[in-house]
Order: structure tokens, then sequence, then C-alpha cells
């Protein structure tokens, strides 16, 4: 047998008779963001539609990087600060975990 018929062969082996398609529908996609849109977890939407958590983190990801930045405010005119900053700061007694 010559090269050439070696590779003629080979190239017409295959070894699954009905390969799978690389791709999830766009529909499993787009639904997996939404469901991450509001509020469910990576884990949890993988389960829920039969996926690997990595692969929706994947999705997630690249919707996040097609986004645009943030704009940046020019001047800010009020600043809001958190309660439990403010909580801590007014504190009356010492902490336990400080030494005395």
């Amino acid at each position: 047998m010559a090269v050439s018929d070696i590779a003629a062969c080979i190239a017409q082996i295959k070894y699954t008779p009905n390969p799978k398609p690389w791709a999830y529908p766009e529909e499993v996609r787009r639904k997996a963001l939404q469901m991450y849109v509001d509020g469910m977890n990576l884990r949890r939407i993988a389960r829920h539609l039969g996926l690997h958590h990595r692969t929706v983190s994947l999705w997630v990801k690249a919707q996040a990087a097609q986004l645009p930045d943030p704009p940046v405010p020019e001047q800010v005119k009020e600043a809001e600060m958190d309660e439990v900053f403010t909580f801590i700061g007014d504190k009356k007694t010492k902490s336990l975990s400080s030494p005395s």
C-alpha cells in the first residue's frame, strides 16, 4: 500500500457513528444567562439545565466581556457611607479579640 492509500483510509475512518454537535443550542445559553442575571448561582443553573458549572461560568464571563465599561462620574455630588462602617466607628465597648 502506498502512503497516499493509507492517508485515504485514515481520512474515511469515523470513530463516532453519530457525532454530537459541539455547541449547546443558543436558547440554552440565553436561559442560563437570564437565570444568572436573576440571581441564581452557577452550580444551580448547571444542575437545572444539565450542564457543567464551568460551561455556565465561561458563558457568563464571555457575556460580561462584551458589556461596555460603566461610565465614570466626573464629580461626586453625594457620598454614602455604609451603616456597618459607621456602627463600628461608634462602637463603645472593646473588642473581645483585642488584647487587654
